[in-house]
């Protein structure tokens, strides 16, 4: 008899039917499990290392018991687990149910079977589906227990630095008959609650779920199993009733994003992508639907070499097409800091990888989680042969919310990809009512395209998808009301995407996070460690290349280089570079840059000795003759400081020609010398034919002139100004840098020693002074003039105390400009100076790379630096943002001395005119010397390049030709240009090759005899294989 129904009476009948809190003595849930038997023996030992399962278990095992807590933070502990099933279980599914606040990781046979972890909703291991006879009824296992949790081990909060005290409990340890036709019926209904909750009260369905799922709580007896089937096909009706032609379609993915590090260490990961990435295998072997797309060669390369067992089962997996690599990188690296040959390499590294791993490039981008992305890399995915990207992290965004979820994304250069964002802005879904409907009424491009990505999973700390997950698409995968739901590859959704593309809209430029910004600054250390290290590759590569062909017998370094290369890719992952990391990661990554200095000095010197043989000085250091080497591809004449006698430094002007080297003449005097004075009232002056500066004692810059024009560039006032302003975010400590900081500025005005010269002209002239920062820190600097240089340097030493302060230098300088150029990878963009509209000022702190200028027609300022990233241009005033001083999740982080260096640099004409361009990478590549005899030499060069707006960025062995050589060129200017290429290298063949290397075009180029003619268009990358002839 039909009766009439209260809506939230209903509502709440099913949900406590269903609660595991409410009546678990008479409902549902509480038959979830059935009897219940503990272990019949259970032991364990603890351990400070991560070790393999071969040591573990020969190790002595104490005895354990459930309701102990283990720990400090980041020990392991290993439990031997001895269980006896009862017979009386026969034709039962038994689970063994581990229970704790550590995540676990089951080993059978020697071999990893599967993860546990109650934050990930895992916390049973399938032992049998159905007990037979025949099957062992007692059987040992080992629990292998990290003492920590999915997020970390945070005090309090899970960005906090971790607790080094906390203990992790074992709550349970047993064996368990699993009743599965409960478990089905529990599914069944949490479906038909959340389509009845959700729909709401105008939706016919709502009304048609709850009133199902009434009658099913009255027609099911839960102390009588035979009354389920009648429930169960009570919901199949509903379910099977099925959607029009014209419904979204979801393409649900397996995923599980990993953090190669963030709130554990490295080596914790590798722990993790084994928990993970076992379960995942084990559910696909009992769900033949099952996808899984996985990104990060890097972790992939871990288990291949700390888990065989488990990666041979997995690349049986990825040649049936389900367990799906993608993304093409080394890791999933940050996408600002990283410089552009940083970025190449991370493909270059990925796609080789995973070609030679399972015979396959990835065809899309995959960078869901990072904190922004370089208007540089559409065209550095399709040349490495992606067309296809997929993120979700500008939802993120503070202030204005980002208009597409699928769209064309165009760089710099012209070049566009096919971009999706899954509507549902999450990388971590559940399968769940709730999210499909968010992913169809969050999709921004509907009427454009109608397929959207749907990844599900636990993930940042591992998990992965779980059964439950699955089994609840299985009931939504074509049900009126709902959304149809496929699982789905990333080819499949993108290939359908492609079809639906004629009507997308265009994003030009980069996709800019507003959030995050403090990513640009935080750990400055880091950031020091990634731009010297790009720099120490570059150039290793350089002079390993031009030995190699200067000598038949030296050998290129390519193993070292490419593990070198490995080292510096992984710390560029999107919280370790960008400093949102624990301090165990810092300490991980500084000890990787500092094994890369010295590995890289070592093959550097081994290059240098085989390229430059007979010039180097066999003696000990002579003033007589000096060797100077360019990596760079246009001439230079710069200021050199070589050893004197008697442990002194001298000075020396040297020219050296573009990609080579020079004996320094003696003695080379400059047109003009530097000529310092000092003034009445303590303001030093200096000046050196190209540019007049005057310091005052605070050291602040009063006066900066073109000395040819007379053309003043500060502005009234003084520029090379401290700030330093408070910096509390809102929550994310390391990451955020808020607008509202900007209100706290205070200028730094303590002088603890005024400004004094210390050298007085000549080829260098420079002054020094310290100030007080804050109420701990102390700021040491010196001004530096070189003869001949166009750019007034800065040497700054900071011992850095503060906490939650933010330290920036200002230059107020005579421009007028509504926008600011700032370098990116291989080219450059603008932003706004003004904050006219809400996309305007939520960029109100930016990155850049080594420079950023403002101009007016015929004038500008430049302001170049050796290591930072965070800066902003407002109005007039460039500022440079130099450290930071968050808590969490690193409560150390940036306490300590940082030394870096910038440069002010006023232009007439274009920066690009002016060379900026050039004069940047010069602070960043400084000159080569060694010492050499005293046998005349004339200069040699390896390499130029007959335009100005084309940079030669790489010189490096091919990775399959030992015979060839790969240079990268870009174009600088934003200009279309053919220039030409010219080097002394025998070459008998010249192809272009992608970034892949692999040749591209038609056939090979003509070698003429000025070189090689090369035609740009703004921005483009170019690489070329160049074929030895001997």
């Amino acid at each position: 008899m039909a009766a009439i129904k209260h809506r939230r009476t209903a509502l709440e009948r099913v949900e406590k039917f269903l609660s595991d809190t409410y009546f678990t003595d008479c409902n549902l849930r509480g038959r979830l499990f059935g009897d219940r038997c503990p272990p019949a023996s259970l032991s364990c030992f603890q351990t400070p290392r991560r070790i393999p399962y071969d040591e573990a278990v020969v190790q002595e095992f104490g005895p354990a018991r459930v309701g102990e807590s283990f720990g400090p933070t980041w020990e392991t502990c290993w439990f031997k687990v001895e269980l006896n099933i009862p017979p009386a279980w026969a034709g039962r599914e038994v689970h063994f149910v581990w229970e704790s606040d550590g995540e676990g990781m089951v080993w059978r046979d020697a071999q990893p079977v599967q993860g546990l972890t109650k934050e990930g909703e895992k916390t049973s291991y399938i032992l049998t589906r159905s007990l037979k006879g025949s099957e062992p009824h007692s059987l040992t296992l080992y629990v292998e227990l990290a003492c920590n949790g999915l997020f970390g081990a945070g005090k309090g909060s899970m960005i906090a630095p971790p607790d080094p005290d906390r203990r992790v409990t074992l709550s349970n340890a047993e064996l368990v008959v699993f009743n599965r036709d409960v478990y089905e019926l529990l599914v069944d209904l949490e479906i038909l609650l959340d389509m009845a909750q959700l729909l709401g009260e105008e939706n016919q369905r709502s009304f048609q779920a709850l009133y199902t799922a009434n009658q099913m709580v009255n027609v099911c007896d839960v102390t009588d199993p035979s009354t389920f089937p009648a429930a169960r096909d009570l919901a199949a009706a509903i379910f099977s009733q099925r959607n029009g032609e014209s419904q979204h379609t979801i393409h649900a993915m397996g995923h599980c994003h990993i953090d190669s590090a963030w709130l554990w260490p490295y080596e914790e990961t590798i722990r993790k992508c084994a928990r993970s990435w076992v379960t995942v295998v084990h559910l696909m072997e009992h769900n033949p639907e099952l996808t899984f797309a996985c990104s990060q060669a890097q972790q992939f390369e871990w288990v291949r070499h700390h888990y065989p067992g488990l990666y041979a089962r997995i690349r049986d997996f990825v040649a049936k097409g389900r367990f799906i690599p993608v993304g093409g990188t080394w890791v999933e690296m940050d996408g600002n800091l990283p410089s552009g040959e940083s970025m190449v390499r991370q493909f270059l590294q990925g796609q080789r990888f995973f070609h030679e791993q399972f015979g396959r490039f990835c065809s899309e981008f995959w960078l869901p989680d990072t904190f922004g992305y370089s208007a540089q890399l559409p065209q550095l995915m399709r040349g490495c042969g992606i067309q296809r990207f997929l993120t979700q992290k500008l939802s993120w965004n503070l202030v204005n919310s980002f208009p597409h979820h699928t769209f064309f994304w165009e760089g710099i250069d012209g070049s566009q990809v096919l971009t999706h964002f899954p509507p549902g802005d999450s990388y971590g879904m559940h399968g769940r009512v709730e999210e499909m409907l968010k992913t169809v009424k969050n999709n921004k491009d509907k009427g454009r395209v109608n397929h959207s990505a749907f990844l599900f999973g636990f993930g940042d700390g591992g998990g992965g998808p779980t059964q439950k997950m699955l089994d609840r698409m299985k009931r939504m995968s074509d049900t009126d009301g709902l959304p149809r739901v496929q699982i789905s590859t990333p080819d499949q959704l993108f290939s359908v995407l492609e079809k639906e593309s004629s009507q997308l809209c265009t994003w030009v430029g980069e996709l800019f996070l507003e959030l995050h910004n403090g990513t640009y600054t935080t750990q400055a250390q880091i950031k020091k460690g990634n731009r010297e290290c790009e720099r120490i590759l570059h150039d290793v590569e350089v002079l390993s290349t031009l030995a190699v062909a200067r000598d038949r017998e030296f050998q290129y370094p390519a193993n070292q280089l490419q593990q070198l290369w490995r080292f510096l890719l992984l710390n560029q992952f999107h919280d370790v570079l960008p400093g949102s990391c624990i301090q165990l990661v810092v300490e991980d990554a500084l000890q990787y840059y500092t094994e890369i200095r010295r590995a890289g000095a070592q093959l550097q010197e081994e290059a240098v000795e085989s390229l430059c043989r007979d010039l180097l000085q066999p003696e000990e250091w002579s003033t007589q003759s000096t060797l100077v080497l360019n990596t760079l591809s246009w001439e230079r004449t710069e200021v050199i400081s070589r050893p004197g006698p008697n442990g002194t430094e001298t000075l020396a002007l040297v020219t050296v020609p573009s990609m080579g080297y020079a004996l320094v003449q003696e003695p080379f005097v400059p047109p003009e010398p530097v000529v310092v004075w000092e003034q009445e009232d303590g303001f030093i002056t200096m000046e050196n034919g190209v540019i007049a500066v005057c310091v005052d004692t605070m050291g602040h810059l009063i006066s900066l002139r073109l000395m040819d024009s007379g053309r003043e560039s500060i502005a009234d006032g003084y520029a090379n100004q401290f700030a330093l302003f408070d910096d509390v975010p809102l929550y994310w400590d390391a990451w955020d840098v808020m607008d509202y900081h900007l209100e706290t500025r205070k200028p730094v005005t303590t002088v603890l020693k005024p400004l004094k010269v210390t050298l007085g002209g000549g080829l260098r002239g420079s002054v020094r002074f310290s100030l007080k920062v804050g109420k701990n820190s102390t700021l040491t600097q010196e001004i530096i003039l070189d003869a001949m240089c166009p750019y007034l340097r800065f040497q700054t030493q900071v011992e850095w105390k503060e906490a939650h302060k933010f330290l920036k230098v200002e230059f107020p300088v005579a421009v007028r400009s509504t926008n600011a150029t700032y370098e990116i990878q291989f080219g450059h963009l603008q932003r706004p100076t003004h904050w006219n509209t809400s996309w305007d000022w939520a960029r109100f702190e930016v990155w850049s790379h080594k420079w950023l200028d403002l101009s007016e027609h015929g004038f500008g300022v430049a302001l170049l630096n050796d290591c930072k990233y965070g800066a902003s241009v407002h109005r007039n005033i460039l500022s440079l943002s130099l450290l930071r001083a968050p808590k969490s999740p690193d409560s150390t982080a940036d306490i300590g001395l940082h030394q870096f260096t910038y440069a002010v640099m006023p232009h007439q004409g274009s920066f690009q005119e002016a060379g900026v361009i050039q004069q940047a990478y010069n602070v960043n590549f400084p000159l080569h010397v060694v010492p050499a005899n005293c046998a005349p030499c004339p200069a040699w060069s390896a390499f130029s390049v007959s335009s100005p707006a084309i940079v030669l960025e790489t010189v490096k062995q091919a990775e399959d030709r030992p015979e060839a050589v790969v240079v990268r060129l870009y174009e600088a200017h934003g200009s279309t240009v053919t220039a030409w290429l010219q080097t002394s290298l025998p070459i008998k063949e010249a192809m272009l090759c992608d970034l892949l290397e692999r040749p591209v075009g038609w056939g090979c180029l003509p070698l003429e005899k000025q070189g090689l003619r090369l035609s740009f268009t703004p921005f483009r990358v170019l690489s070329v294989l160049l074929v030895r002839s001997c």
